[in-house]
């Protein structure tokens, strides 16, 4: 059989459209590759790189790995695994005496507190110094900060999601000061740092012990009212008065002792 009718038998069939530049001799033996070497396993038998942290757990890596105030903020600062952290125009640090044996935790920031990057900032904050001068205390002899340090957007309450992410870097704060007491201001502070807060409507009125997430630390805590509560409803400042009054007692048998 000539090319030609080689050809035309080819068309025939089917065999129309040429997938090779030149003839392929397909009986000839070809060699095959080596298979692939095997990737090292690690220990207990995976295989890759390990799977990369959740920012939860960067979260408190981050705030583990801060020895002083100093490097705290900076961990915050550099932490971005809150979106948080995105939508706020400053971070807020704690501001005050670190050597104080009262902590002040508020709510989450304002959008005062945003502009300014300070905590209790703007007419709330000018409401809780007159608060603090009623008991001859000052915010210079304090620690204050918020509960995190971020401003959620349009001052909405942060989600479980959110304050996860966020109290690691409290905890640790908490921490190197070593305050001998908390004073909760606001009920999301109650609620993030009181177990016994979740069974109780508003926990109040009494010194409560606050276990420190990540330390042994146990520190007796007084949770009231946030001075933006009470700007908004007059009729709580009563109560208020009554937890100030106690602080005031506390502080000075401490003091005598």
């Amino acid at each position: 059989m000539d090319g030609l009718a080689a050809l035309k038998l080819q068309i025939e069939w089917g065999a129309d459209e040429a997938l090779e530049d030149g003839p392929v001799n397909r009986l000839r033996a070809v060699a095959r590759s080596p298979p692939p070497s095997p990737l090292p396993q690690a220990e207990g038998g995976n295989t890759g790189p390990p799977p990369r942290a959740t920012p939860a757990e960067r979260a408190l890596q981050a705030a583990a790995g801060a020895t002083t105030l100093d490097e705290l903020r900076a961990a915050i600062a550099a932490f971005d695994g809150c979106a948080l952290r995105d939508t706020a125009s400053n971070l807020v640090f704690a501001e005050g005496d670190p050597s104080a044996t009262l902590l002040l935790i508020g709510d989450p920031p304002s959008a005062d507190e945003d502009r300014s990057g300070l905590p209790f900032a703007g007419p709330a904050g000018a409401y809780l110094d007159r608060m603090l001068a009623a008991i001859s205390l000052d915010r210079g002899q304090l620690l204050l900060t918020p509960l995190i340090p971020w401003r959620p957007p349009g001052d909405r309450p942060p989600n479980p999601a959110e304050l996860a992410l966020c109290l690691p870097f409290l905890h640790r704060l908490i921490a190197l000061v070593a305050p001998r007491r908390l004073l909760l201001m606001g009920p999301l502070a109650a609620r993030s740092l009181l177990p016994q807060a979740a069974s109780r409507r508003r926990p109040r009125g009494a010194w409560m012990d606050a276990p420190i997430p990540g330390t042994s630390l146990v520190l007796p805590a007084l949770p009231t009212f946030s001075a933006a509560e009470l700007m908004r409803d007059p009729k709580n400042r009563r109560a208020a008065w009554d937890d100030l009054q106690l602080l005031r007692r506390t502080l000075d048998e401490n003091a005598a002792t």
